[in-house]
Formats: C-alpha cells, sequence, structure tokens
C-alpha cells in the first residue's frame, strides 16, 4: 500500500531530514532535533500542519495543547455565531478547532471556518455523511467520498470511530447508566447495525490511510467507548476499543501516517484519572487525546469548571491533547461568551498540567514579582485572558480588597528595610 504521493512529516523524520514545520517546532517547543525526529518517526509526536499556518505539535515532549470544538446542530443554526467562536478561538489561545456541524449548508460552513482561523481544523466526516445521506441510508462508498472531500479541502486532521463488531456485543452486556454517548461512535454503530457488517473505517482502513496519507492528515482514532458518567467505571469495552485503537494506529505510523488516539474522556471519576492515562501510556506511546475528564457529574453549568479540574489531573499525569469543556455541556449549544470561559478554564488546566509534567513555569515567576510590585499592567500582559481582569483591578496601589491593610504593602518597607 505504499503510495506515490508526497511525503509526510514521517517520511522526512525516519530519512533524518527536518521539514520546514520541523525547524518551527524545534523553536517553539525547545526540544534537541534528534529527539524530534525520532518520535515523530516512531509517532509519539505529531505535527498538524496547514498551508499557510503555523505548525501544532502535540505528544511527547510537547506542551499539552488545547481543542475547542464548535459547529452546528439540527436544532441551532447561526453560522455567524459559529464564526465568532472561531475568532474567540483564535484570540484566546486555542492550539486547534474541530468542526462538528451537522447543521445548515455544512461544505460552507467548514470554508468559513477554515477562512477565519489560522489554527489547524479537524472534522469529523461521518457527521455530514450522515446529514445528507441519511442515517440509515450511508454506503461505504458516501463514507470514502466525504474523508476524501474534507481532506481535499484543506482539513489538518479527520476522527474516525473505529468500535468493532465484537466490541459492541461487549457493550451490550455491561449494564451502563449512560450507555453510549459518543455521537460519532452511535452514527457509526447505526452503519454497521443496519448493516449488519464490520465498521467501514475498519473495512476500508487501507484506502483511508492512502487518502491522508496524499496530505499527510492527521488520523484521529476516536472514543466511542468512553464513560458518560462518574459511576460507568472502565470495562471491558473500553479496552477492547483501547487495542483496536492502538493496533490501528500503529498500522497507519508505518504508512506514514500521524495518529492522535482518544484513549480516555468524558466522565471519570477523581481517583482514577491519573491510573486511565497510565494505563493507556503503557499500551501506546501515540500522543494522547481526552476529552474534559469531568470528575462529577453534578457541576450542571458549571462543567467547563468540573472538567478543567479532571483536565489538570490527566494532563499532569501524562495526557498530551485537551478537548475543553464550556458551561454549556449538556444542556445546550454553547454561546461565544461560554465557548471563551471554556478555552480559558482549559488553558489553565493545561498550563497546570504542563508544571506538573514539566515544572514550574517562568510565568508565573514572573507575575508574582509583577504582583509583589502593584504592576497591574504587567500582570495583565502575563494572563492567560487579559481582557477580564482588567476590569477588576485598581491602575495603581494596592486592590479594592484590602486596601491599606493590604499585607503586601505593609510589610514591603519592613523587609526591604532588611536585606
Amino acid at each position: 500500500m505504499k503510495s506515490p504521493m508526497r511525503h509526510t512529516q514521517i517520511d522526512y523524520a525516519r530519512s533524518r531530514r527536518l521539514t520546514p514545520e520541523m525547524k518551527q517546532i524545534i523553536e517553539i517547543e525547545n526540544i534537541d532535533e534528534d529527539i524530534l525526529l525520532s518520535r515523530v518517526a516512531e509517532g509519539s509526536l505529531v505535527i498538524m500542519t496547514r498551508k499557510g499556518c503555523p505548525p501544532v505539535a502535540i505528544g511527547k515532549g510537547a506542551s499539552t495543547k488545547v481543542n475547542v470544538n464548535l459547529g452546528t446542530s439540527t436544532a441551532k443554526i447561526n453560522v455567524d455565531a459559529e464564526i465568532e467562536k472561531v475568532k474567540i478561538a483564535d484570540k484566546y489561545g486555542a492550539d486547534t478547532i474541530t468542526d462538528l456541524s451537522m447543521g445548515g449548508d455544512i461544505r460552507t460552513i467548514r470554508e468559513r471556518v477554515l477562512e477565519n482561523s489560522k489554527l489547524p481544523i479537524t472534522t469529523v466526516p461521518i457527521y455530514q455523511t450522515t446529514m445528507e445521506c441519511g442515517m440509515k441510508e450511508v454506503t461505504a462508498d458516501d463514507i470514502l467520498s466525504y474523508i476524501k472531500a474534507h481532506v481535499d479541502e484543506g482539513v489538518s486532521s479527520v476522527v474516525l470511530h473505529c468500535v468493532d463488531k465484537e466490541t459492541l456485543k461487549k457493550l451490550k452486556g455491561m449494564g451502563r447508566v449512560m450507555g453510549m454517548v459518543s455521537k460519532g461512535g452511535s452514527l457509526t454503530s447505526v452503519y454497521m447495525l443496519t448493516n449488519g457488517c464490520e465498521n467501514p473505517f475498519i473495512e476500508y482502513f487501507d484506502e483511508i490511510v492512502d487518502i491522508l496519507r496524499k496530505k499527510d492528515v492527521v488520523l484521529s482514532l476516536g472514543n466511542t467507548m468512553r464513560s458518560g458518567c462518574i459511576h460507568d467505571l472502565r470495562d471491558g469495552a473500553q479496552m477492547m476499543e483501547v487495542d483496536t485503537n492502538v493496533k490501528l494506529a500503529n498500522k497507519a505510523n508505518e504508512e506514514g501516517v500521524q495518529v492522535i488516539i482518544e484513549g480516555m474522556g468524558g466522565h471519570i471519576q477523581a481517583a482514577d484519572i491519573p491510573a486511565h492515562v497510565k494505563l493507556y501510556k503503557s499500551k501506546s506511546n501515540f500522543p494522547l487525546f481526552v476529552a474534559g475528564p469531568l470528575p462529577t457529574d453534578i457541576a450542571v453549568g458549571y462543567d467547563h469548571i468540573a472538567g478543567a479540574v479532571g483536565a489538570s489531573m490527566a494532563s499532569g499525569a501524562g495526557a498530551d491533547y485537551l478537548c475543553y469543556i464550556t458551561p454549556a455541556e449538556h444542556l445546550s449549544l454553547p454561546s461565544p461568551e461560554q465557548v471563551r470561559e471554556g478555552l480559558v478554564a482549559f488553558k489553565i488546566a493545561a498550563h497546570i498540567g504542563d508544571s506538573i509534567k514539566y515544572g514550574m513555569s517562568n510565568k508565573d515567576l514572573l507575575l508574582a514579582q509583577k504582583r509583589a510590585r502593584f504592576d497591574w499592567e504587567g500582570q495583565m500582559e502575563l494572563a492567560l485572558d487579559s481582557d477580564r481582569p482588567k476590569d477588576m483591578c485598581p491602575r495603581t496601589g494596592p486592590c479594592s480588597m484590602c486596601g491599606e491593610y493590604c499585607a503586601i504593602k505593609i510589610m514591603r518597607d519592613y523587609l526591604e528595610g532588611n536585606e
């Protein structure tokens, strides 16, 4: 299945040749050249590329990255609002965007997303395939055709849900509270059950790999079997899917296609999060993408906070890539402002996770030094979101919490006088 098309990042890495994107990543992530080449070659570090846009490194040795989901639904189609979300994702530091649109003119929406962002864009082709062909009328040719269309239009990554027939059978007897909560996984499963066949993403995996290889598009293997509540504990169906994804990831990597695995996520009780990450890492070297995870089910309306707590733990334990959650999770399509809240919460989570994995950041020290001097403008320059705190702080002197009785102000002269 060797493709005559242009080389991928993996091909160049295996021949020990640096690409322009690799050179940029070396500077951005401060990674040694030989280490970078080895990690890209083996698949533990992925470089998402998009023509005319900065590359993004995800995986071993890179900072934890944050993805923003957006897109229309059948219940709400406001394309201008989705483009505003795109601009918010760019402004407030998202690393990637995933367009999950299932309502309206999906191709046109995707074109506008691509036009309005300089970030790598991921899609889930089964969404558009199902919406435009009909849930029970989809054919394998349709699925392959839509994957090719997304790739040709310039996306950086596509998500495939590769649950197999045996895993679906296993799920039936698990007795879960929430069953299957993956939309892409459920749509793929309906195809399998309707047609009495194996998963088309598995059956036609070689053809799909060839499509992705031609434009060095990253394959993201979805997490169909993730838990929908913390009382749905890790089970046999989850482990079967992990094993399937790892097997497929190895196969794609051999053919020069970069792979990310959504190996855990959803809802996981807090005590189990580090163990889940470590179990995945013991089975696979590929970058681990986590949705959340949410360590509680009662934070309705504040799930971005609960999710950020779980994401901090997951990142600190070794997860490489976080999918943000907004306050509207489980409730509605998020507003642009809710997208901002979720993104900032998960940027904080990624930063905390990196401090666990790699040590404290110099940015925290610089901000503390400016805080000690009441340098409010300097603090705003270092803040992850400088817009919101600007409305809360004074221009000079202590804040209004303590006023003239500020501990820093009271003790500073004394401490400096005794230096």
